[in-house]
């Protein structure tokens, strides 16, 4: 999601498989998350939380995981062993997943009532690459397509791997995040050895509107670097003052994505020792189109700083 001004009519093409999980909670529910009622399984004491997988594009042909089981850690818990985690769904055969296959697609993954609260963790329990036979997680290169090369995901089979992120599940509505794969920071090949290593640093926890069966999404970043570590962005839709997506922006580069269904959105950013921002309070009031299946850059305000970011003013 990037943040601020308009324009660039966004034409990034990024592929994604989203892995739907549905979390049935007890008593709260995800910040910035629209939507509930009817049909949706909850009631006054549960709210229901859905988990994707999507990705931005990179230098990788095919990025191939095996999925044994999928838990999430409530606050607090990150130490505790992974068994003794809220389960959401434990597959008989690993499920294998191709992260750069699908475009903007969505996938099934499971359900589960769990507590409700805030949760700092989803942990991944991936299959392990058993010697001598063809690897289940491993990536292959535009350069060689046709070759697998084994991908070691240190923890992956033991404690899972353990994708950081806050996010709250609240009862009484449908709640949603996605966990936004970057291949090339999340991959890392070791320069002696050679391997290919996955690193959950490159996966991010991005919250959605539910069921989101097409979409589109919002890019851009913010500026100053200082304003990184605590900024989060919102997406509202125009004529709403409730937003449908939120999340944290990549404290890195100060990058973000938000995936939202076709229409027209403002952007607010939020940091700590920064004023606001609403796209939505600018003079004229700025407002961003997205469309089913593209990305749509967020700039900078050109009437003030010209700038291709967001930028947060200090008080």
């Amino acid at each position: 999601m990037r943040r601020c001004g308009p324009r660039i009519a966004a034409t990034h093409s990024w592929r994604c498989l989203v892995a739907l999980l549905t979390l049935t909670a007890l008593p709260v529910l995800l910040a910035g998350c629209g939507g509930g009622g009817g049909g949706d399984g909850a009631t006054g004491s549960t709210g229901q939380l859905q988990v994707g997988l999507t990705d931005q594009s990179g230098t990788f042909r095919s990025v191939g995981l095996a999925i044994n089981e999928v838990r999430v850690n409530p606050v607090g818990q990150g130490n505790d062993p992974t068994s003794g985690l809220p389960l959401i769904k434990a597959f008989n055969t690993p499920l294998a997943v191709d992260v750069l296959a699908l475009l903007f697609q969505q996938q099934l993954l499971g359900s589960a009532v769990v507590p409700a609260g805030t949760y700092e963790q989803v942990r991944l329990v991936l299959a392990e690459n058993q010697p001598g036979q063809e690897p289940v997680n491993f990536v292959t290169l535009n350069s060689d397509p046709s070759t697998k090369h084994p991908l070691k995901t240190p923890s992956g089979q033991e404690s899972g791997l353990k994708v950081l992120g806050s996010f709250q599940v609240q009862p009484g509505v449908l709640n949603a995040i996605l966990l936004d794969f970057s291949p090339d920071k999340a991959i890392v090949q070791a320069g002696q050895s050679g391997q290919f290593l996955l690193k959950p640093t490159g996966i991010r926890i991005v919250q959605v509107q539910p069921s989101l069966s097409s979409f589109g999404a919002l890019s851009g970043s913010v500026m100053p670097p200082t304003a990184w570590p605590t900024a989060a962005v919102s997406v509202v839709p125009q004529g709403s003052t409730s937003a449908i997506a939120s999340g944290t922006i990549d404290p890195d580069n100060g990058w973000f994505r938000a995936f939202v269904p076709a229409g027209s959105y403002s952007v607010r950013v939020t940091a700590n020792g920064f004023q606001p921002f609403d796209s939505a309070q600018q003079n004229p009031p700025r407002f961003f189109s997205v469309a089913t299946g593209q990305d749509t850059a967020v700039d900078g305000d050109p009437a003030t700083t010209g700038a291709q970011a967001i930028t947060l003013l200090v008080p």
